[in-house]
């Protein structure tokens, strides 16, 4: 069974950084295309970035220059490191792994940036 499970969400204050971190299992987490997506309330769920298992990378332009993601293959997680916070940022933040066509989320985490 496919688990992924964020952690890193919190309070930060506008111009500052979280690191959000996503563990995976159940799935070859080095041949997954991992992606973080979000979700403001009385938003759709919008992509954030992504990355493949050959490290590529893509990201809206919206948090781009500010935001990376990054994967370790040993410890089967992905991260998302979010630097020059904006009150616009705050959303849920959610983990999503595609294996062979089938996509899997995680249950979401929430980044909420505020002074």
């Amino acid at each position: 069974q496919v688990q992924l499970v964020e952690s890193g969400g919190g309070l930060v204050q506008p111009g500052g950084s979280l690191r959000l971190s996503c563990a995976a299992s159940g799935i070859t987490f080095s041949a997954a295309t991992m992606g973080w997506y979000r979700q403001a309330p009385g938003k759709q769920r919008e992509l954030v970035t992504t990355i493949t298992s050959g490290g590529s990378t893509n990201a809206a332009d919206s948090v781009k220059g500010r935001f990376t993601i990054s994967r370790d293959n040993a410890k089967n997680t992905v991260y998302l490191q979010m630097n020059s916070l904006k009150p616009e940022d705050t959303a849920v933040y959610y983990c999503k792994g595609t294996y062979y066509s089938s996509n899997y989320w995680g249950q979401g985490t929430q980044v909420t940036v505020s002074s």
